[in-house]
């Protein structure tokens, strides 16, 4: 799998806590299956294009 997040901005986004190692796979995850969705969302709709209204 391709990693979606770039784990420098979010420890960026999140300078005040800690991050476990583990909670990049799991976010990583998480937006894969939005991108997934969304991409569905524009193919339903007969698009090629994903626009902001499909997440």
């Amino acid at each position: 799998m391709t990693d979606l997040i770039v784990k420098a901005a979010v420890k960026d986004e999140l300078s005040d806590m800690n991050v476990s190692s583990d909670f990049y796979d799991a976010l990583d995850e998480e937006v894969s299956e939005l991108l997934e969705d969304a991409a569905q969302r524009a193919s339903d709709n007969d698009r090629k294009t994903v626009q902001p209204r499909d997440l």
